[in-house]
């Protein structure tokens, strides 16, 4: 799969994204949440001293985990296909577009996303996150960090399994895909980032107030929170409807 698939192939009609089904993919997307909180825990008293080299120094974890999470996880873009019966002694046929094997199948997709989310979606973020409030003329490295943090967090997952198609990115953006783990984790992260704020201007002076500690921890927090409902309790559902 090329970068080419990923623009070539647009989803069907929008559907929850499923899990693949094998035993490693459910065990390790219950696993995937506490090893990307416990990765913030470890690190959060380094980025309250010094944001930058501390969220910079995540990055690479942070980044291998979610490969690791879509490459074991979730059905690459173009490659989800509805499940047929069988009928009694018929033998199991390879379905047209069945996952394809090995390395071209799982590991070069995540690493396109992975490579997309970080150089297209930051940017993309960081003004986002501008345009909310963030310092415009200071701490200039610290908001890049944090675009790019939400950016692995909500998006690589999203290009994984949607690709770049724009009629899927635009329903996406207008809340109109049903729920499922990838979407609810980033509906999860921005609104995780947008209550993060909310401490920010409170006089308490301390330190993990500032900029953009408390972004960067509702972020990870709202991930997971997200994740975990839009694969159970709010799987299939929608916001808005068209």
């Amino acid at each position: 799969m090329s970068i080419t698939n990923l623009a070539a192939k647009p989803r069907p009609p929008a559907t929850a994204i499923d899990i693949l089904n094998n035993d490693t993919a459910r065990l390790y997307t219950h696993i995937h949440p506490i090893l990307v909180l416990s990765l913030y825990a470890f690190q959060f008293r380094s980025i309250v001293a010094d944001p930058v080299p501390a969220l910079t120094s995540t990055l690479i974890p942070l980044s291998i985990l979610q490969v690791a999470y879509v490459a074991l996880c979730l059905p690459p873009t173009g490659t989800a296909v509805p499940t047929e019966k069988k009928k009694p002694g018929e033998k199991k046929k390879q379905a047209p577009g069945k996952l394809e094997s090995g390395v071209n199948g799982k590991i070069i997709p995540a690493f396109l996303s992975l490579v997309l989310s970080a150089l297209a979606a930051t940017p993309l973020v960081t003004v986002t996150l501008i345009l909310f409030g963030a310092p415009i003329s200071t701490h200039h490295a610290h908001t890049v960090l944090c675009g790019a943090h939400l950016s692995l967090l909500a998006i690589l997952p999203l290009v994984f399994v949607h690709g770049v198609d724009g009629q899927t990115w635009r329903e996406t953006v207008a809340l109109l895909l049903p729920i499922d783990e990838v979407y609810g984790g980033m509906i999860g992260t921005f609104l995780g980032a947008w209550l993060g704020a909310v401490p920010i201007p409170l006089d308490w002076d301390r330190e993990w107030q500032k900029w953009p500690v408390t972004i960067v921890t509702g972020a990870y927090i709202g991930y997971v929170v997200g994740k975990l409902m839009g694969g159970t309790l709010l799987k299939g559902r929608k916001i808005m409807f068209d």
